[in-house]
């Protein structure tokens, strides 16, 4: 059997955590080998080894059949292996074409050399179906572009290897089917790839097979087409997974949340919530169902004082907290989320108990006559860590250090601790593993049922139909339809959320059956 990369016995430690316990990966030539395990459970770390952002301890590394020491990634880059990060590495404000070039600049007469730079840029998109203008600067083209540029950038340096780390974490759900067509020409190519993911239907449509790993250690591997995502998903925790959310009819009570005529404009003058209605109560989940970019973070942005809005009111239990502070809001019954956990969940460098107490380092016992208490702080982190399964070795550590599911974890233990009357959920699972995304809809649930009101917010239309009690279905910036889970279906749905009616939704859906019938 050829291989054209044999990880094999990998060891990576830092200090006494052992992130790669005597791991081994093998990929074949010409196939996709999806590398599958939970946040946190030391997927990035060895292929970080691979790429040589990392050192390994222990174990060997052969590219076709040939041991080699991996030193950097410029090392990687020679040996034909490229990498396309989960957060891209991309300077916003230059362009496709500077960005490809960084650090292997083409040079005429002494200076850079743009314009064959971007002609030879032009041609590897047209070869690979990528479709990505040369010139474009970076902050001006979706994620899903940005991330085709990460994608040109290692084939621009010749790699016939390539690691995708997460690939789908921030893509809409068509952006991810273009991209799993991608994957498929860049094989019909000649490539092949290693897909770091924990979406267990995605590894089902794309890989050829999959190697798991658990706390570290190797699991085991699997051909593709002889497993199962039941299987997967138990090899993945350690246990049988439930993908089926469990919970009882909602009660709802009184009125929580009430948003009348809510108008938002973006950071261009442009409207992009336009006259919103919603209204959401105690002991509820509400989901909110639409195609990115139809006025959501606006939405969210402007409940949670993140965004001004241009008119309409905002009522947490009768208050009106339009246009108010962040802390006012937050201090007034709300706990936020947020999509972007980077952005505006974490500071990043601060350990990840700060990070925990960013909402109430202000208030007894966490501080007193303006001095914080460092020590009550920590103590609650450790309480909430513990609590809401948060794998760190401690709460000193920085919150960059954790995996995403991990981070995720503290804000909801962070922001469910504090015992809000309306929990906004924005996009709560993006970029998380079965085991996290069964945790984290128990707890919102859990929410619910405490006589909680529940904002959920997100493009996975499963998650939308399982978590919740009633969907509000928002299209160009307006909630257009409300309508029950029990009483629509995903096909349906998906529909209203492109603008269609109810009825003329229902109808095309009939119209679909019958042909297919036929």
């Amino acid at each position: 059997m050829e291989y054209v990369i044999e990880m094999l016995n990998i060891r990576k430690e830092f200090g006494n955590f052992v992130a790669n316990d005597n791991i081994t990966l093998q990929l074949r030539k010409g196939e996709i080998h999806a590398l599958l395990g939970e946040n946190g459970a030391g997927k990035s770390t060895l292929m970080n080894v691979l790429f040589g952002l990392y050192q390994p301890e222990g174990g060997e590394i052969r590219v076709r059949g040939k041991k080699v020491d991996i030193t950097d990634p410029n090392v990687a880059n020679e040996l034909g292996i490229g990498m396309v990060h989960q957060h891209f590495m991309l300077v916003e404000n230059f362009t496709v074409t500077e960005n490809i070039i960084l650090g292997n600049e083409p040079t005429k007469n002494g200076s850079v050399n743009i314009s064959s730079a971007a002609k030879k840029v032009a041609e590897l998109s047209k070869q690979y179906g990528l479709n990505v203008d040369p010139n474009a600067k970076i902050e001006d083209i979706s994620v899903g572009m940005q991330q085709r540029a990460e994608i040109l950038k290692t084939l621009y340096r010749g790699a016939d290897i390539l690691i995708f780390d997460e690939p789908t974490a921030s893509l809409t759900p068509q952006e991810i089917s273009e991209l799993i067509g991608i994957m498929k020409k860049l094989i019909a190519e000649g490539k092949s790839i290693i897909l770091i993911t924990h979406k267990l239907q995605e590894i089902m449509d794309v890989s050829d097979r999959v190697t798991v790993i658990r706390k570290g250690k190797g699991i085991g591997t699997v051909e593709t087409s002889e497993t199962d995502p039941e299987q997967l998903a138990s090899m993945m925790v350690g246990r049988q997974v439930t993908f089926k959310t469990e919970k009882g009819p909602a009660d709802p009570k009184e009125e929580v949340l009430k948003i009348e005529g809510l108008t938002v404009e973006d950071s261009r003058g442009v409207p992009k919530v336009k006259g919103l209605n919603l209204s959401i109560r105690k002991g509820e989940i509400v989901g909110i169902a639409g195609i990115d970019g139809n006025g959501q973070s606006e939405l969210i942005e402007a409940i949670t004082g993140l965004r001004k809005s241009k008119s309409g009111n905002i009522l947490i239990n009768g208050k009106d907290i339009t246009n108010r502070k962040p802390r006012e809001i937050t201090n007034s019954g709300i706990g936020h989320i947020p999509q972007d956990r980077h952005k505006h969940g974490l500071v990043l460098d601060f350990p990840i108990g700060h990070n925990i107490g960013l909402q109430t380092y202000f208030r007894p016992p966490y501080s007193k006559g303006g001095i914080i208490n460092y020590t009550a702080i920590d103590k609650k982190a450790e309480e909430i860590i513990a609590q809401y399964d948060v794998r760190t070795q401690g709460p000193h550590e920085p919150a960059r250090a954790l995996s995403g599911g991990n981070q995720q974890k503290a804000i909801i233990g962070r922001e469910v601790e504090r015992d809000p009357d309306l929990l906004i959920a924005a996009l709560p699972t993006r970029g998380l593993d079965v085991g996290a995304i069964e945790f984290i809809h128990r707890r919102l649930i859990e929410q619910r049922d405490s006589g909680k009101a529940v904002l959920l917010v997100s493009f996975e239309l499963d998650e939308v139909m399982n978590v919740s009690d009633r969907i509000a279905v928002i299209y160009d910036g307006s909630i257009i339809d409300t309508v029950l889970p029990s009483e629509t279906d995903e096909q349906e749905l998906g529909l209203l959320m492109a603008g269609h009616s109810r009825e003329a939704a229902a109808r095309q859906a009939e119209e679909g059956v019958n042909n297919h019938v036929e």
